[in-house]
């Protein structure tokens, strides 16, 4: 198995953060929805359908904030909110 590179690509953090994260919770994440790099490594906010309904509309989705090293290896993860797929934010 390949070494990890030191300083992965936003790229490569994106991908691996959606699979770390999928893998632990058990669930698919769907997209990320923010992404920065932190003193200590990166940050994103990962969106994670949570309970697929019919019509998809209907379909719960979580907003997960995410933290990871500066190689891009997950540290931990927090649930931040959980919405309908049809709805918008109140205050947006």
């Amino acid at each position: 198995m390949a070494d990890k590179p030191e300083n992965p690509s936003a790229a490569d953090v994106l991908r691996g953060a959606r699979a770390q994260l999928s893998e632990l919770i058990g669930m698919p994440a769907e997209s990320v929805s923010s992404f920065e790099r932190a003193d200590h490594g990166w940050q994103l906010r990962i969106e994670v359908l949570e309970l697929a309904r019919v019509p998809d509309t209907m379909s719960l989705l979580a907003s997960y904030e995410v933290e990871l090293d500066p190689q891009g290896e997950l540290t931990g993860y927090r649930r931040l909110r959980r919405y309908e797929r049809g709805r918008a934010d109140k205050n947006n």
